[in-house]
């Protein structure tokens, strides 16, 4: 998985250093949280060797069930921590149909950033959430990921964000 920087990161460069381009996908089908996650699983899987996709989706069900990972809006940052994790990573996903995630405004997610750390990265996975929740409550990049139509697009837009981009 890519390594983040040691240094603090704006919430826009946090995203940068979490996803890659094979890990940015848009307009996929919506679906319930364990088909959600199961597509997060194989994303994972299909760019870092040794990975356990069923640990995440069992990691991931077990967070939901502490309470819902959704923030309103549409927008949802899943997220769990896995023993066979090196380095954080994520998967930025745009639903084509939105799922529902218990949103506390019971609006369907349509916005997903699903959050990888290694196990031990406790004070890590904590900063890191707070970093994509201040960048996932600009309305502004929001509605920029959602009108992208195609991976590389959300990848660059997501990636390239700066406070005021258009």
């Amino acid at each position: 998985m890519q390594a983040m920087s040691k240094e603090s990161p704006t919430p826009a460069s946090c995203v940068s250093d979490l996803l890659t381009p094979s890990r940015s996908l848009c307009q996929v089908p919506g679906g319930g949280k364990k088909r959600i996650f199961e597509l997060i699983a194989d994303v994972i899987g299909s760019d870092v060797e040794e990975f356990h996709p069923d640990e995440l989706v069992a990691g991931m069900l077990a967070r939901e069930k502490l309470g819902s990972t959704a923030l309103g809006n549409g927008i949802a940052i899943p997220h769990c921590r896995l023993s066979d994790c090196e380095s954080p990573c994520g998967v930025l996903l745009s639903l084509s149909s939105g799922a529902d995630f218990d949103a506390p405004d019971d609006e369907d997610v349509d916005l997903l950033f699903a959050l990888v750390v290694p196990s031990e990265a406790t004070q890590e996975h904590l900063n890191l959430l707070a970093d994509l929740a201040r960048l996932f409550s600009q309305s502004a990049f929001c509605d920029a990921l959602r009108s992208c139509r195609s991976n590389e697009a959300l990848f660059n837009t997501a990636t390239g964000w700066t406070t005021g981009s258009q």
